[in-house]
């Protein structure tokens, strides 16, 4: 799996966390059921979401795979990050207040195992809060193999409300909030469509992580494309299913 998770995906990963606007909504949403104690964010990457967290309220944990991108968030946060397998961290039971997981939880290879810690590692009434796409979607019953957000073979499991409540109450978390919000990916998944097609006639394309900006005419006819027809279809893809991503916050039982 080394081979999926290149220069190319740490660069659009960094890219994507490094914007505050990215993390202050979600930030904002965690300190409604939790304004302090120890939080921990499993696959912490550069510590985007922990430095939104950063203050005398908050004792910061995370958990990153590469040594490189967790010397980069101690640095940015002052967090403790623990590099490897979320299983292999050496956290005592009932010792965080939050857990925070962000599109990190479909890549698992073991999700139940690391939810069954994410209770353990968690006081009763710790809030664990969680995005992830929705594999009951719109755009999955659209696209189907070609939906983007399915992500192969980076994405090992994928969820739907039903199982992921399932799941987590499997574990000793009840569901507080779960919410599917539209993110339908048309672009990138009529570009992996057109891509196969092309393939299959002998016409290979540089790959979506590969490919440069384009130039000025086309992004004013893409900008023109967005403001305009891509509202509607996204509008008309609420008639195939719920929203692409899953935003869900559990409790864990027990009194805090």
């Amino acid at each position: 799996m080394g081979q999926h998770y290149g220069p190319d995906y740490d660069r659009a990963i960094a890219e994507a966390g490094s914007r505050p606007e990215h993390w202050n909504s979600r930030r904002d949403e965690l300190l409604q059921y939790k304004s302090g104690g120890a939080a921990l964010d499993l696959g912490c990457s550069s510590g985007g979401f922990l430095e939104s967290l950063k203050g005398p309220n908050w004792k910061l944990y995370g958990i990153e795979m590469s040594e490189a991108v967790a010397t980069t968030a101690r640095e940015r946060t002052g967090a403790e990050v623990f590099v490897g397998d979320i299983l292999d961290a050496p956290y005592a039971p009932s010792f965080f207040d939050a857990i925070t997981c962000f599109n990190v939880f479909e890549h698992l290879y073991q999700p139940r195992q690391v939810l069954e810690k994410v209770s353990q590692w968690l006081k009763p009434g710790g809030i664990f809060y969680t995005f992830m796409p929705n594999i009951d979607s719109a755009g999955a019953h659209i696209f189907g193999s070609y939906w983007y957000a399915l992500e192969l073979p980076r994405h090992l499991y994928h969820f739907s409300p039903q199982s992921l409540r399932t799941l987590g109450s499997s574990v000793g978390l009840e569901e507080v909030l779960l919410t599917t919000h539209r993110e339908v990916f048309i672009e990138a998944s009529a570009r992996y469509y057109l891509d196969d097609k092309m393939r299959k006639v002998g016409i290979v394309r540089t790959p979506l992580a590969k490919q440069k900006q384009p130039g000025i005419p086309f992004r004013a006819l893409r900008k023109a494309f967005r403001m305009t027809v891509l509202p509607v279809l996204n509008g008309l893809a609420g008639v195939a299913g719920d929203g692409e991503t899953m935003r869900a916050i559990f409790r864990k039982r027990g009194r805090a």
